[in-house]
Order: C-alpha cells, then structure tokens, then sequence
C-alpha cells in the first residue's frame, strides 16, 4: 500500500471513528428524552415533563457515549500509532553530538530525499501505483542523483537539471554494457529496450542526448563524472 492510500486510509478510518462515537451520544440522548418523558406522572405539567425528560437525555447520551468509548479509545490508539505523521517522526534521528554525526545524517538525509524526489517525478514516464512511483525502489545518492534497479545490468536514472526558470526533471536508462545513457521519456520506451535486450538486439542507439562517463560498482552505485 502507497503512502497515499495508507493516509487515505487513516482519515476515514479516524472519520468514521468519529461519527460512531457522535452517533451512540444522539442514540443515548434520543433514548434517554424518550424513557424520561413516557416515565413522568400524567399529573405532572407539560414544562415539567420535558425539563425532565431533557435531563434523562443529558445522562443517557453521557452514559451511553462513556460505554462506547471503552470499544473506540483503544482503535483510537491504534489509529494513532499507525499515522504516517507519528511513523515520520518516529524514525528521525536524535540530534547529532558532533559535527561528522551531523554530516552522516544529512547525507542519509539527502540520499532519501533524492530517493523521493525520483519516486515522485516518475509519474512523469509511469502514471501507475506499483512500479516507478514506488519510493522503496529507488536508491538516492548524495549528490541528489537516484536509480532503479530494472533487470541485470540495466538501471533507470533520474537527474534533476536546475534551468534558468524551473526545475527539469530526466530519466535515462544506464547499462553496464553501454557507452552512453538512452532518454526516457515513457515507461513504453522502457519496456522497448528491455524487449530488445531480451531478444539480443541492439536496442541502445549509437548516440544519445546525454554526454556523461558513468561508473557502475559492485554495489550498484551509480556517479555522473
């Protein structure tokens, strides 16, 4: 399940939660208003009746409510402990003692930014769920760089160029046999160059719009010169 769907999730979790609670208070006031004025003397007055009545209806919608919560405080809890706010928080790190221990977590910080950053901007080539757009997949790297493991020997590459007036995002597709990157423009072109590799044709062109040395390790890591 995508963060998206985890948060939909939680917030009609937590509304219908809400309305419960909401919904055993008017049963016990509507209940209580009923029994307190059927339960007064005929003799009484009219004013009388209803002013008693009213007060039955204040404690049983106050009882009523007191029981119900004993079932919803404890799925409040566990509402709470699943929200993506209190997971976020949850795995921050403590704050750092020296300066190297502040370098290390921004580093890690930026390394899942980029992670991030990639994972969103891939709707870009890929408008699905479960594929490019999955965060988990990709490898940030410190230099705001990121990659996607496809296949054996073959990684998508995401780079964002900072122009005069926006920020570009790129997608190439990095082999370890190749000598230069191929744009990616579309998840189809995607799947075009795995289909040829799996046929054993040359899909990778001779040129590409990229001009830049790449250095694949044993690690998977991925460095633009």
């Amino acid at each position: 399940m995508t963060a998206t769907l985890r948060q939909t999730a939680n917030t009609v979790a937590n509304s219908m939660i809400e309305g419960a609670s909401m919904a055993t208070a008017l049963i016990g006031g509507a209940t209580g208003a009923y029994l307190g004025y059927e339960l007064t003397p005929s003799a009484w007055t009219d004013g009388a009746r209803i002013a008693f009545a009213g007060a039955v209806a204040i404690v049983g919608a106050v009882a009523i409510d007191g029981l119900a919560e004993l079932v919803l405080a404890p799925m409040r809890r566990l509402m709470r402990s699943h929200s993506p706010l209190r997971a976020t928080h949850a795995s921050a790190p403590d704050p750092a003692d020296t300066l190297n221990e502040a370098l290390i977590q921004v580093a890690t910080a930026t390394e899942a930014d980029a992670a991030h950053r990639a994972a969103g901007a891939a709707f870009r080539i890929d408008q699905g769920q479960n594929f490019l757009r999955d965060e988990d997949r990709w490898r940030g790297y410190e230099d705001g760089e990121a990659s996607y493991y496809l296949a054996p020997g073959v990684w998508l590459h995401h780079r964002i160029e900072q122009t005069q007036y926006s920020r570009e995002n790129h997608f190439t597709l990095l082999t370890a046999d190749g000598d230069r990157p191929v744009t990616i423009t579309s998840i189809d072109e995607i799947r075009h160059q795995l289909a040829a590799r799996a046929a054993g044709l040359p899909a990778v062109p001779a040129t590409a719009d990229v001009d830049k040395d790449d250095v694949l390790d044993d690690d998977l890591t991925i460095h633009a010169v």
